[in-house]
């Protein structure tokens, strides 16, 4: 199948807005499955780990393949809850488009928000679909209010539902306006709206435009042609409906995904202007590695080359054979003779490919930019209850490591104890849970703990800090004089220094030296951030200034200044929207107050009452419970992380 035919697409959402059901629609519709799964009963292809059976939630990313209209389509479903963001990261990385999903009566959701912002950093070209169009409260328009007023596209909608809520029955196409398919009482809206999109369209497309001043009209063809280059310029967003649980609008998603999203030939070539093309050099990224029971398998995107079973190629510095290339649905694999570029396959052989790893041919090295990790920002101390498992619990961890980047293991210093962090309580539930059913391992988890940043309220002026080292060979000499004050976020270094009293050279020394110190804070061994060094003045020794002398002096440096500066200890925060009924609000305000929490705002919306607060992740521990009991089970919550802010 050639490279323009290949479409490697996300489902992009918040919680519970629909993605694996529209995942698995679509493959129903494409013939790739031959029975429709449903997230109720745990019978999807994409969540079959049996923690998201379990759960109801997706947690893992699942790649599946089907065909539509003589195109292929990788569709990645990934996880919905903030505590798995790091998946759909290195999803991201990955794919040419999205399809964003939306709940027709939540609309902008929480999380909906955070993997645009993800989808913004990487480029990648999305259109939407607003689901669950047959629930009470559903509003097609309010829904794209939503969207415009939120994530600031401009939404092109190209459909008109047939009928509302419980008597939602399909969609009109606006492209078209066939009209044995518009229904008598919906012709004139339909017409109306059709003439909206044309407006729209002209405004943003200078093709469009012309046509539009010089018939009043914009034909099927022109707006099409204009709808995909809009999208793929990220100038305007291709907004679709449906109900995919009544098995309404999947057929024209289809169509929009091969109509208007990129191939891998439309996006820019990678890097050292390899394009997509077979017959280039081999460039490949691993984005996911998983621990299967039959081995370890590597999956990687192909930018550009051909990769064949039998190869040899480099990957983290080491040469090895890829032993199998294998093209992947959800939990099952087939055996294919190659890969090329465009297409996301998993292989086995490689053992030191990581996440975030460049494969590519022995005599034509390239670096392709891995995925970004986030911090963690919660802890938990993990052992063994059984004597003679340390050894397997290290191990484990290890895998997991592997696995899943945004997990960090640690041996705490002071305690001797094993220390996992990850992004969320659930996050470390999830790890916590494979270790004991991946690996049988009996497994004591101590009271998740969080990750404490420090910053600089007041700094100081002028520190002089000299460092002499004489041991009998070369010496090592550096002397710094740095001001320490207050920033917004971050880190910043500058250097103030004339008349090269310090050497360029040196200068980056001290800087890297000043970072090196930013690891351990005096209050309590945090991480520093929200503080500007500035070198003001120095001295060099003909002989024994070095390098190593002047990073040394910065960070030894930077370390005398923060014990002199006031600093402020910061804790994570959280900004949390409770769902509640209208009747459980007092509770849950007052519940919010006890947990420090800092309210910004309520509103109601489809009969329930929707509270935004600002609250200490430390403070959202066993919330969920609290939450469901003070509400007979009928309130729930989503969560983002918010910034660090000060602690009391």
């Amino acid at each position: 199948m050639r490279t323009r035919q290949l479409r490697n697409l996300g489902i992009l959402a918040h919680v519970d807005a629909g993605k694996t059901t529209v995942t698995e629609r679509i493959l129903h519709r494409t013939g790739a499955t031959h029975k429709q799964g449903e997230v109720h009963d745990g019978t999807t292809v994409t969540d079959f780990d049996p923690q998201e059976r379990d759960r109801g939630i997706t947690i893992f990313a699942a790649a599946v393949s089907c065909t539509w209209d003589g195109h292929r389509l990788t569709l990645i479903d990934t996880p919905g809850h903030v505590d798995f963001t790091d998946e759909v990261e290195r999803s991201l990385r990955v794919l040419d488009g999205a399809v964003a999903v939306f709940d027709a009566v939540a609309g902008v959701e929480p999380q909906s928000e955070t993997v645009w912002r993800q989808a913004d950093r990487h480029g990648v070209p999305r259109i939407a679909f607003v689901n669950k169009l047959d629930r009470a409260g559903a509003d097609l328009d309010a829904a794209v209010a939503s969207i415009r007023a939120r994530l600031h596209p401009a939404p092109l909608v190209v459909q008109l539902p047939i009928g509302r809520e419980d008597g939602f029955t399909g969609v009109v196409d606006l492209l078209r306006l066939r009209e044995q398919d518009v229904p008598d009482d919906l012709r004139a809206e339909a017409r109306r709206r059709r003439r909206t999109l044309e407006e729209a369209v002209a405004e943003l497309h200078p093709v469009a435009l012309d046509e539009f001043c010089a018939t009043g009209t914009v034909s099927a063809e022109t707006l099409e042609k204009a709808l995909r280059e809009l999208t793929l310029s990220g100038d305007g967003l291709v907004v679709l409906c449906g109900a995919a649980y009544r098995d309404r609008g999947i057929e024209p998603l289809l169509d929009a995904v091969v109509a208007y999203l990129p191939s891998p030939a439309d996006v820019p070539p990678v890097r050292a202007g390899r394009p997509a093309d077979p017959a280039a050099p081999l460039a490949a990224l691993v984005f996911k590695v998983v621990s299967t029971a039959t081995g370890r398998l590597t999956y990687l995107r192909v930018y550009s080359g051909t990769l064949r079973k039998g190869d040899q190629v480099t990957a983290a510095g080491r040469t090895e054979r890829i032993a199998r290339v294998l093209r992947v649905q959800a939990d099952r694999q087939s055996e294919v003779d190659c890969a090329v570029a465009g297409d996301i396959v998993a292989v086995a052989g490689p053992k030191a490919a990581r996440v975030g790893a460049t494969v590519c041919a022995p005599g034509d090295p390239v670096l392709l930019e891995p995925p970004v990790t986030a911090d963690p920002v919660v802890s938990v101390a993990v052992e063994t209850r059984r004597a003679g498992e340390g050894e397997r619990l290290t191990s484990a961890l290890a895998r997991l490591a592997e696995e899943d980047p945004s997990l960090v293991v640690r041996i705490d210093p002071e305690t001797g104890q094993t220390v996992l962090s990850g992004l969320g309580e659930l996050h470390l539930e999830v790890a916590v849970e494979k270790l004991r059913r991946g690996r049988g391992l009996e497994v004591a988890v101590g009271r998740p703990q969080v990750a404490h940043r420090e910053t600089v309220v007041s700094g100081v002026t002028g520190l002089v800090y000299r460092h002499v080292k004489q041991d009998g060979g070369a010496g090592q000499f550096a002397h710094v004089v740095l001001d320490v004050s207050p920033a917004a976020e971050g880190f910043e270094f500058t250097s103030a220094v004339v008349g090269g009293r310090v050497p360029r050279e040196y200068v980056r020394a001290v800087e890297a030296g000043c970072r090196d110190a930013l690891a351990e804070g005096p209050l309590g061994g945090h991480p520093v951030t929200g503080l500007r060094v500035t070198l003001t003045d120095g001295a060099t020794h003909p002989k024994d200034s070095s390098d190593l002398a002047f990073r040394t002096a910065g960070r030894l440096g930077l370390r005398e200044a923060l014990r002199a500066s006031v600093l402020r200890l910061l804790e994570p925060v959280a900004e949390v929207v409770v769902t509640v009924p209208a009747d459980a609000v007092g509770g849950v305000l007052g519940d919010l107050a006890a947990r420090r929490g800092r309210v910004a705002g309520s509103a109601v919306r489809a009969g329930s009452a929707v509270v935004t607060a600002t609250v200490p992740v430390a403070e959202l521990f066993g919330y969920a419970n609290r939450l469901r009991s003070r509400t007979q089970g009928r309130g729930t919550f989503t969560a983002r992380p918010a910034g660090f802010a000060p602690a009391p």
